[in-house]
């Protein structure tokens, strides 16, 4: 034992003693000379590479001093982060490329279009780093290797940069990294501590590696939702880069992994050359890693399946998409099984593979330039040859919600157009204005397939993240694949925001269907205005038109405005919700009257929200960010640490996100049950499940499958028989009770909802308590196990029980999954604003 604390002691003095000697040379290749009126990182954020974690606002201050000192590099600010920081890339060739760069990226997309010769084409790479902010490795290495792009001399850089063109993202991630950076210096000492017990390796919730709003913004690259995405998404389709490299940190025990990964889990789109250029490239990695005496390997552990990743996004787009793995020392100095990891030393391996990319792209820039070509025109010859002619969507309730994937669209440069007139095709309705037509025979057939396909047959049962996405079942809209191309109007090629309007100025009432997406944002507007609302629960018809469920109601008799100003005022509001409202002069209807005890009256929502330690961080930031920037409504997070000593009466509402381990404490407990008997309500997401039946907050059955047992699968395959049980993320049909006020808004009597989770749950023997159930054959799209697919066939999602003078709700799904879900957004404002009628 002495022994042991003896050398701890010394391998802790060496460590500390070689951080105090780090200079840029432990980086940089020594073989070649440095021009010396390129200013060092040292000269410009203080210290060298690794001494500190570089926060982001220097990291930002050397990439511009740099660009203004090299006339290698070039720097753009593509936007801002939610914190307010500057999205930048940096354009890294020769002076001479720098100067004709506009001409270089047209004659480069050229090759995309045809025959073009490539063969004095310059071949674009993409380098982006630490898009996950506490793995800051890629980000730090970015310093150092900026340096030298702009600092070596000699015709091997040169010449290297004479054939291409460097587009460097420095920090895909700014506001993860200030955040992790500011932790992890906050918590260094002078004596460096291996010891991973110590503080500066546990980092408090919800830690650096999210955005501002706590989401993974590496599941983004597809669904474009977060300004970072929308920047660099932008960036991929200005220029097709042939390769883009995605630098992240893996476990402290781990060494590094570089692609190609798991060989059976590529997805079937994939061309199976990009998977062997992607092998050859790594021939360059694994030379680079040798040369350094680093451990490395490939082909394990990471698929290549879900393009909404930064790795494989750019595999459906003709480009070749690599991750890069670095094991995390997540401070400065930690133990590892490897030995004492050092955080410059995790800095010089993603250096190393920088440097590797680009070696391979400029030795192997003729075959991969070839490839793009050929993917496009193999793309063009399946596009032209295929069944389907284009791909109509829509919602003829919900113009805003459609919009919303049109967008998306826009920004992946798929072309679209509107429809000519309205529509009826396989018993669906298509509402010019609220639909549109994507034509298959375009340049991006593929990812237009990648997007709108349906899958449920796979190679592997193992998925690294989620196995469907989608499109128009994650927007809950009606889609049609059509054989010809008929009634199809203009192409749409500058999407316009929507106009919202008011038919008139009423004496009596104002009306408005709960179809439209911004329907909630209008209510809030409404009430928390001071205006009186209803919402009726049965459908009607007045004045020629027909509303359904959820209608909201203005009466403009006894409010706080009089009748010219509550005009002017929700002329405003359907504009700015880009919703119709509609003025009617009678309250005598075909059905419920408007005067009837069938509208409920509304109240403004003091809504909170439960974060902090033992919660799921991603489900609470979708809430907050719904909430935030979708809704424009106020919500309060209410922390663990302190929620006990919280005054709970002042809120309506508290949501509570999938959480796990103790989180709440008895007393917290005691007083949420207080609350809800008093009548507050309580909505509660998936493992929460546990918790409110553990709790008894709520009587759960659940549904479970005690037969699964391993025959004949060795030990070595445990974990894969284990993994195959894992549902990571498909889609699911459930029917819907229209008439249950969970369900108000929805116009199809069936719903497709995401599910990530084995929680299943009998239904109620009363079929009015089952407003929304899975059907006998649920499969949309996705992986299930067949166990798992028979238990949740006919299971419920939802559950809701009175509680005192309160409610409890409970989705067993993630209905604001990734920000992308948009179509069962609406299932929790139905919670939040109508769980009184429920």
């Amino acid at each position: 034992m002495k022994k042991r604390l003896l050398l701890l002691i010394f391998v802790v003095f060496q460590y500390t003693q070689a951080q105090q000697k780090l200079d840029l040379n432990y980086y940089l290749p020594q073989n070649i000379t440095y021009n010396q009126d390129i200013p060092k990182p040292i000269d410009v954020i203080g210290h060298e590479v690794g001494e500190w974690h570089v926060s982001h606002d220097k990291l930002q201050f050397y990439m511009q001093t740099l660009a203004k000192a090299s006339d290698r590099i070039a720097i753009e600010n593509r936007g801002e982060t939610y914190e307010g920081r500057p999205i930048l890339l940096l354009t890294i060739t020769s002076p001479k490329n720098l100067k004709n760069i506009e001409n270089i990226r047209q004659t480069h997309l050229t090759n995309t279009d045809g025959n073009a010769d490539t063969s004095n084409q310059p071949i674009v790479v993409y380098q982006g780093f630490s898009i996950h902010g506490n793995e800051p490795s890629g980000a730090n290495a970015g310093l150092a290797y900026a340096y030298y792009l702009a600092a070596a001399q000699g015709p091997e850089i040169e010449n290297l940069l004479d054939n291409m063109v460097i587009l460097m993202d420095p920090a895909f991630n700014p506001d993860g990294i200030q955040r992790f950076a500011h932790w992890a210096n906050s918590n260094k000492s002078k004596n460096l501590n291996p010891d991973g017990n110590d503080r500066e390796y546990h980092e408090t919730w919800p830690n650096g590696r999210t955005n501002h709003y706590w989401f993974d913004m590496n599941r983004d690259w597809l669904p474009v939702q977060l300004p970072e995405s929308k920047a660099r998404i932008n960036t991929f389709h200005k220029w097709l880069p042939n390769i883009l490299t995605d630098h992240h940190e893996m476990g402290t025990n781990s060494t590094f992994f570089f692609q190609p990964g798991e060989p059976t889990r590529v997805h079937p789109l994939t061309p199976s050359v990009n998977q062997e250029l992607t092998a050859e490239i790594g021939t360059y990695h694994a030379k680079a890693f040798d040369k350094i005496g680093s451990l490395y390997y490939s082909e394990e552990n990471y698929d290549d399946y879900y393009y909404g990743k930064g790795s494989t996004f750019p595999d459906v787009n003709g480009s070749i998409g690599i991750l890069f793995e670095q094991g995390s020392s997540r401070g400065h100095v930690q133990e590892s099984e490897n030995g004492v990891l050092t955080f410059p030393f995790t800095i010089r391996n993603q250096f190393t593979a920088a440097l590797s990319t680009i070696e391979a792209a400029y030795n192997m820039r003729s075959k991969i330039l070839g490839y793009q070509q050929q993917f496009y025109k193999n793309t063009k010859a399946e596009a032209a040859k295929s069944k389907t002619k284009a791909i109509i969507f829509g919602d003829s309730k919900d113009a805003a919600k459609t919009w919303h994937l049109a967008d998306i669209l826009q920004r992946h440069k798929i072309k679209f157009n509107e429809l000519k007139s309205d529509v009826s095709l396989n018993g669906k309705e298509y509402k010019k204005g609220a639909s549109y037509v994507v034509p298959m025979n375009q340049k991006n057939y593929q990812l237009i397939n990648a997007m709108f396909e349906k899958r449920t047959t796979f190679t592997d049962s193992l998925f690294y993240d989620i196995s469907a996405w989608t499109f128009p079942l994650a927007f809950n809209l009606d889609y049609t694949e059509t054989t010809s191309l008929t009634n199809v109007g203009d192409e749409i090629k500058d999407l316009q925001p929507l106009q919202g309007a008011i038919t008139g100025e009423s004496s009596y009432a104002y009306l408005f269907e709960w179809n439209e997406y911004y329907s909630p944002k209008a209510l809030n507007t409404i009430l928390e205005a001071g205006i009186r609302a209803k919402v009726g629960k049965s459908p009607f018809s007045v004045e020629g038109k027909d509303y359904d469920y959820g209608t909201i109601m203005v009466p403009v008799q006894n409010q706080k405005y009089n009748k010219q100003e509550l005009h002017l005022f929700l002329e405003n509001v359907a504009k700015e919700n880009n919703l119709n409202i509609t003025a009617v002069g009678t309250g005598l209807t075909k059905g419920i009257d408007l005067g009837s005890n069938e509208f409920d009256p509304l109240k403004k929502q003091q809504v909170a929200l439960l974060v902090g330690s033992g919660v799921t961080y991603a489900d609470a930031g979708e809430i907050w960010h719904l909430f935030d920037q979708r809704y424009n409504m106020k919500i309060t997070k209410l922390d663990t640490d302190y929620f006990s000593r919280v005054d709970l009466s002042r809120y309506t509402t508290l949501i509570v996100p999938s959480i796990y381990g103790s989180a709440l404490d008895k007393s917290s407990v005691a007083k949420i049950k207080e609350w809800v008997k008093a009548g507050g309500t309580l909505i509660a997401y998936r493992n929460a499940a546990y918790w409110l039946n553990s709790n008894e907050l709520m009587k759960i059955d659940f549904k479970k499958d005690s037969s699964l047992v391993a025959k004949n699968i060795p030990f070595d395959k445990r974990r894969d028989f284990r993994g195959a049980q894992v549902t990571g993320g498909a889609i699911f049909e459930a029917k819907l009770d229209r008439s249950h006020p969970i369900n108000f808004g929805y116009k199809n009597d069936k719903l497709p909802l995401f599910r990530n989770t084995n929680i299943y749950i009998n239904p109620d023997k009363n079929s009015y308590n089952n407003p929304i159930q899975y059907t006998s054959n649920p499969l949309l799209s996705g992986y299930i196990s067949k166990e798992n697919l028979d238990i949740l066939k006919n299971s419920v999602p939802f559950k809701t029980q009175s509680y005192g003078k309160g409610r409890v709700i409970l989705f067993t799904d993630n209905t604001n999954f990734r920000a992308f879900w948009f179509g069962t957004n609406k299932l929790l404002m139905n919670a939040i604003y109508f769980s009184k009628m429920m």
